[in-house]
């Protein structure tokens, strides 16, 4: 086959890497199988990593050698390239050598920090390790700098739509009345078992979503078979599939044939299913895995003739403290830091989402709860922020606003946390040093601003008759009630983005 452009660069990459191990991302439906399967072997032997048997089964048809598998029952035999699964490679290190592959190639490497991963990893020693990923920029919730050495090619989800490789998105918040506060999170997602019964009594909602929002061929994610079934009950012709359905290659022919109209599936059409033609996704099922979000609004984004966009219906409710990934996790914004009333409003074309999420945490209740915000983040990630009064933005930025107008600003951290700083790629911790360098050496005369440990030492106190008064007499948009209980510190929080004119724009 004739690969595309970026594909072709993607491998030169590679081949031009000293041996070690890297990481190259690219977008779903843009072809990570095709492009991996065709990097040269050299005369030497390929392993193939897959976490599931679609996967295990998919990258078998693009090569042109003998392709042994390792999975269940089957045993490879000694050739060119062999692809098994992770799960059942574990348990059969001893018919390998630690030198019997030339290059490992991880498929869906965001799973690669895992255990039975680093099994595998520890025993071999290729020339070169490869993993492929689709996950968003978000390297704060995945970090696998243990695993790779660093990102060596990078296409995300925006360029890949803007280049044409992809279909727009035009995306949808419905309300369907859950609420997760008291549902746990395993793993880094929901408890399936609790997450199960929290959406008890949603199948209508659902449904009535489907009737007034949904366009054309429709795949909705469920959280489980019961409520797959209760959807396909309310919605005629929609058939249910689970990981039990035996004909799924004939049902999705004869829904790219628009003989069945919507499919209600269960954890299945996530990773590595070619759904030639998706007009809308309802994610029904909460998550908050960047990478599950992300792959089950990638078997919408495939081009089709018959289609111009994508309509993607995000099923919100009440979430407690858990981030549940919507349509802005596609483009790495954060909504944590945006209150719920105006969480409705970040809804529309994907690339207005950016600047309607900024907005939308541009207001008194955000500069108050920031802080708060950064210090649960910094200590769960075990980031040291050296008390410097940072504002998160929804894209991940942190900035620390100075007199002036002037402000030190650290990017959001790629898969690897790492971040480009001062002109140079350094771990995230790195440039939260430096930062704190230059503002302990360059701008002490400002230190009231930047210093949280400052803020602190008064900052419980009922914030004063002064500061209540500038409030009042620059931010209409407050609500009293909130001015009646300010403490110090949040006050301060709000004069200086006030002070600062609100610097939250990237």
């Amino acid at each position: 086959m004739e690969l595309r452009d970026y594909q072709k660069e993607c491998i030169r990459t590679i081949q031009t890497q000293a041996p070690g191990a890297y990481l190259c991302q690219m977008p779903t439906g843009c072809g990570k199988t095709a492009t991996f399967t065709h990097i040269p072997r050299n005369g030497g032997r390929v392993l193939v990593l897959a976490h599931r048997e679609e996967l295990v089964r998919q990258p078998a048809k693009y090569y042109d050698c003998p392709v042994g598998f390792e999975i269940a029952a089957e045993r490879s035999h000694g050739e060119d390239v062999v692809i098994a699964s992770v799960q059942s490679l574990a348990n059969r290190m001893d018919r390998f050598s630690p030198g019997e592959f030339d290059l490992i190639i991880t498929d869906e490497a965001h799973h690669a920090a895992a255990g039975t991963y680093r099994k595998i990893y520890d025993h071999f020693t290729p020339v070169k390790h490869i993993g492929f990923t689709a996950t968003p920029n978000r390297g704060d919730k995945a970090k696998l700098d243990d695993v790779y050495e660093r990102i060596i090619f990078q296409r995300d989800l925006p360029w890949a739509i803007k280049s044409g490789y992809l279909c727009d998105i035009y995306c949808l918040r419905v309300n369907i009345g859950y609420d997760l506060s008291r549902v746990h999170t395993r793993q880094g997602d929901y408890a399936p078992g609790e997450l199960a019964e929290a959406m008890e009594g949603t199948a209508d909602a659902i449904a009535q979503a489907y009737r007034e929002h949904a366009h054309g061929a429709t795949l909705i994610f469920a959280v489980s078979v019961h409520q797959a079934e209760e959807i396909a009950r309310r919605i005629p012709g929609a058939v249910v599939v689970t990981g039990k359905t035996k004909d799924r290659a004939d049902i999705i022919e004869r829904f790219s044939r628009r003989e069945i109209a919507c499919i209600v599936n269960v954890m299945v059409f996530t990773e590595g299913t070619d759904i030639p033609l998706v007009e809308t996704v309802i994610i029904a099922r909460p998550t908050q895995s960047e990478a599950l979000y992300t792959q089950m609004v990638g078997r919408g984004l495939r081009v089709h003739p018959e289609k111009e966009k994508l309509i993607l219906i995000d099923c919100v409710g009440v979430t407690g403290k858990a981030s549940l990934c919507t349509a802005p996790t596609l483009l790495g914004l954060d909504l944590k830091d945006v209150p719920p009333r105006k969480a409705a409003e970040i809804q529309g074309p994907l690339f207005e989402l950016p600047e309607r999420a900024l907005a939308a945490a541009d207001c008194p209740e955000s500069w108050i709860r920031n802080v708060e915000i950064v210090d649960l983040w910094a200590k769960g990630m075990s980031y040291n922020l050296h008390d410097v009064n940072y504002f998160k933005l929804p894209d991940g930025k942190l900035v620390c606003s100075l007199t002036g107008g002037r402000r030190i600003v650290i990017p959001c951290p790629d898969h690897l946390g790492r971040v480009e700083y001062c002109g140079e790629s350094v771990p995230y911790q790195t440039a939260l040093d430096k930062a704190y360098a230059e503002l302990r050496d360059f701008h002490q005369e400002e230190r009231k601003i930047w210093d949280l440990t400052i803020a602190r030492q008064w900052g419980q106190k009922p914030a004063t008759e002064k500061q209540l008064q500038y409030i009042r007499r620059r931010v209409k948009s407050i609500d009293r009630k909130c001015l009646e209980n300010l403490s110090r510190l949040q006050a301060s929080q709000i004069l200086n983005r006030v002070v600062s004119g609100k610097a939250v724009r990237p």
